[in-house]
């Protein structure tokens, strides 16, 4: 573990010097002109809930983002990111979190990011399924990793075709910000060989008393008129815990319409390990197959919005099969 842990470390420092070292730290102060902006992104939803033949309809604004960002020459930015979610049904209050707070450097093929960062863990999968106001990617769903986390990256476009990121990370994501000396160490690479396909393969680190590891495997293809994605992932001894290791597939793609509007559908299943030759696995009341589809249209650029259904399949009989029928919006500037 220490060899990785100074590979990675040594990985960041050489990037930061090599951008120090650079000729064309130089900047034309004459050209650009430092600016900046606010920006605001939310989430709202009307779902109608049906499971063990119960009806439950719930109106929830679900998310909002809300900050500023400011470019300070043409390779130094920062962001400043507030996230507001998690309404209690029925009640007005939300919780308000710190999610970005960042300064970040870029010049040619390295990016230096510092701060409350945002992580490369599931970025390009997200990115790929598209409709994140509607359901969370894969691996932010089932509480494989955060989004952000407080912590150092480098993205290094190592060849024309090969994109490399590392991290070291605070590990508790940005909702527990807990100073102790436990780090989490990612490295990720990104294959592009040609236009409409993409490969991305993931792995972390991190150990307390146990050693949490998560692999996570990519391919994509985005053409013309329809994208489409699957991924594989694995973490072993989830939260630090002996034997808990979790495992899961996603399949999605989205097929785009006449008028702004287009159709998507996603598959995911959500795995655990079996111990101690039990049938069930350690985390059965959370296993089991979620299957979304239905369609977006966006009338003006900002806005979208999505009428949708899921259903969710537990592993274990003695749980309910949930049904959702969802109006979801999201709108940004």
């Amino acid at each position: 573990m220490k060899k990785i842990q100074l590979i990675l470390l040594f990985l960041l420092v050489m990037g930061s010097s090599a951008l120090a070292q650079s000729p064309q730290m130089a900047e034309d102060t004459v050209a650009f002109k430092p600016h900046g902006k606010v920006f605001a992104q939310v989430f709202s939803n009307f779902t109608y809930t049906l499971t063990n033949y119960k009806w439950q309809p719930a109106f929830e604004i679900s998310r909002a983002y809300l900050g500023y960002e400011y470019a300070f020459s043409q390779k130094f930015f920062g962001k400043i990111n507030f996230d507001v979610d998690n309404p209690g049904v029925g009640s007005l209050q939300m919780t308000a979190y710190l999610k970005n707070a960042y300064l970040r450097y870029a010049d040619k093929n390295f990016r230096v990011a510092f701060g409350l960062i945002p992580t490369y863990q599931f970025r390009l999968q997200e990115a790929f399924w598209g409709h994140r106001y509607v359901l969370k990617s894969f691996l932010e769903q089932y509480v494989f990793g955060s989004s952000a986390d407080f912590g150092v990256s480098l993205q290094w476009q190592a060849l024309p075709k090969v994109n490399l990121d590392f991290s070291v990370l605070n590990g508790e994501g940005y909702r527990h910000l807990q100073a102790d000396s436990t780090l989490m160490y990612t490295a990720g690479v990104t294959y592009h060989p040609i236009n409409w396909l993409y490969a991305r393969f993931y792995f972390d680190y991190m150990k307390k008393i146990e050693a949490q590891m998560t692999y996570a495997a990519f391919v994509g293809y985005r053409g013309k008129n329809f994208t489409a994605g699957f991924e594989y992932n694995n973490q072993q001894e989830h939260g630090n815990v002996p034997d808990h290791d979790l495992s899961g597939i996603s399949l999605y793609g989205t097929l785009k319409m006449k008028n702004n509007s287009d159709v998507f559908f996603r598959y995911d299943k959500l795995m655990s390990k079996h111990i101690g030759g039990v049938l069930d696995g350690w985390h059965v009341i959370e296993d089991g197959r979620l299957y979304t589809a239905g369609m977006e249209y966006q009338p003006v650029k900002g806005v979208r919005i999505s009428p949708n259904m899921s259903g969710w399949y537990p592993v274990h009989d003695t749980h309910h099969i949930v049904t959702r029928f969802n109006l979801n919006v999201e709108f940004k500037f």
